[in-house]
């Protein structure tokens, strides 16, 4: 892969991977090698998280065009190698959460992905990408069931930093689905939300106690996108 040709995202946004019995299968050791490096550097480059995680679940019998998108992963290393995390010194604790959800995009078993990050103050400290396990019927359910999981991520920092007597009030989420905020913000469970598991309302609880506040954001400005689907390139960058 030395001398391929770079590129600027990790995958096309019109890609999407399945089982593709017609493909011809390849090394299984070597994929899950290639894989496995690929998700060690997540850790530093978030940028490549959803890409590497849907490769990721076919390593049980991979094929060729899975392994295609694992090389266009590292041609786009090799195209953004100047990319990477900055963590400033500041005094500056606020938190903040971005939340989002791929309705049904699985072309597999049609489960949608949730996406979130989490910022302390200016820095990026936190972020998932991760298919849901159930499927949800509506695109109101698949974002609520997101903001949830970003809900319980922020809480798990939050009761990190009071170890620290650094004590927020009301952490900000920001969301790009206005039905999402109205459940939260309903304290009647109506026709439309009976179907939505019990767990996932504990949202509603602490929109209530105060404890995080839903804030609609523009499609354009949510960060979150980049952790559900693959992206254009103007918005990639």
């Amino acid at each position: 892969m030395e001398d391929a040709k770079p590129m600027k995202t990790p995958m096309h946004p019109s890609t999407t991977l399945g089982l593709d019995e017609e493909s011809l299968v390849i090394n299984r050791t070597m994929y899950r090698g290639m894989v496995g490096s690929l998700l060690y550097l997540t850790g530093s480059r978030p940028d490549i998280m959803f890409s590497v995680c849907v490769c990721a679940r076919f390593q049980v019998r991979p094929k060729e065009v899975h392994l295609q998108v694992v090389k266009r992963i590292l041609r786009c290393l090799k195209g953004t190698a100047n990319l990477g995390i900055n963590f400033y010194r500041s005094q500056n604790f606020s938190l903040l959460g971005y939340c989002d959800a791929d309705y049904a995009g699985d072309e597999w078993e049609r489960k949608n992905t949730s996406g979130g990050c989490h910022f302390l103050g200016r820095c990026l400290v936190s972020w998932t990408s991760k298919r849901q396990n159930t499927i949800a019927l509506s695109t109101c359910e698949a974002e609520y069931v997101a903001t949830g999981q970003c809900l319980m991520q922020l809480l798990w920092i939050k009761h990190q930093l009071e170890d620290y007597d650094i004590y927020e009030s009301s952490v900000p989420v920001l969301c790009d689905n206005t039905a999402v905020i109205n459940i939260s913000k309903n304290p009647v469970l109506h026709s439309r939300t009976k179907h939505i598991e019990i767990k996932h309302h504990f949202t509603r609880d602490h929109v209530k106690k105060g404890t995080f506040e839903l804030i609609n954001v523009k499609i354009k400005e949510q960060l979150a996108d980049i952790f559900t689907k693959p992206l254009q390139e103007d918005r990639y960058v």
